[in-house]
């Protein structure tokens, strides 16, 4: 259920939400279709899209990506789309009912990690997260910069 990607397979990254790894633990990965208009689609391959304040939620037993951003396309006739619109996800009936399960249950949320396009198609990636606290996210930036400065000294030790 997780994401897998085979190494054949294409995929160009548009948008990743960099703050989602600091602010959460992610605990699992999904992969889901995205349902956009044409002017929405022409505007994310441009790059014309937000993640920061997005998360999914549930709907009628479905998954809506919520507060997603995707500004205006430029050339875009008379009939643009809503840029902050809701946006349904597309994923297998089990997935959903299992997700559901897990944020209802738990107190987990989903939250989008990247947009993605795959084969031509455009992917959200979503991430099954739990909630950092204060001291977790010093921990986490602690152990970035041990682990940065150890990098340092090995590439120093090899090129004496």
């Amino acid at each position: 259920m997780a994401v897998e990607r085979r190494k054949d397979e294409e995929v160009r990254v548009v948008v990743r939400n960099r703050r989602a790894t600091h602010q959460y633990e992610i605990l699992e990965r999904f992969e889901a279709g995205l349902v956009l208009v044409g002017s929405e689609v022409k505007s994310v391959r441009a790059g014309k899209v937000n993640l920061s304040d997005a998360y999914a939620a549930v709907r009628d037993r479905e998954l809506y990506l919520l507060n997603l951003h995707i500004s205006a396309y430029d050339k875009a006739t008379v009939d643009a789309h809503e840029p902050l619109r809701p946006r349904k996800l597309l994923l297998h009936r089990r997935q959903i009912l299992r997700l559901i399960g897990k944020v209802s249950e738990r107190g987990l949320t989903l939250v989008p990690l990247q947009i993605h396009f795959r084969a031509g198609i455009a992917k959200v990636e979503l991430g099954l997260a739990r909630g950092k606290q204060r001291f977790d996210k010093r921990a986490a930036l602690a152990e970035r910069d041990s682990k940065r400065e150890m990098e340092r000294e090995k590439a120093r030790a090899r090129r004496a």
